[in-house]
């Protein structure tokens, strides 16, 4: 059994070092035909910490949760999950979308 959840736990120890509270890191687990699925929940206030500058945190996790994978003959994902209440996205205007970059493409 330990095997099992040598990622989960490895997950929780990083996790749990680097935000402000600890106490609401909650790591699931899930296994599929696709491979091993981490899905991590935090503290709103944490979430910038777990992303990190342009999401190199969560990038950096994420290639040492899939080596620590990798070590126990799996493939393991991180799904991160956005605390309710989370900021909102800010809506676009019309006129935003009408000007999207994808709009103007021309093949």
């Amino acid at each position: 059994m330990e095997k099992a959840t040598n990622d989960k736990d490895f997950l929780e120890y990083i996790i749990k070092g680097l935000v402000d509270n600890p106490g609401d890191v909650k790591v699931e687990r899930k296994v599929d035909e696709m491979g091993v699925l981490l899905s991590l929940k935090v503290n709103q206030e944490d979430m910038g910490q777990i992303i990190g500058k342009a999401g190199s945190t969560a990038r950096a996790i994420r290639n040492l949760i899939r080596i620590v994978g990798l070590k126990n003959h799996a493939r393991v994902n991180l799904k991160i999950e956005e605390p309710e209440g989370g900021k909102p996205r800010p809506e676009r205007t019309p006129e935003e979308k009408k000007d999207s970059d994808l709009d103007n493409l021309s093949l």
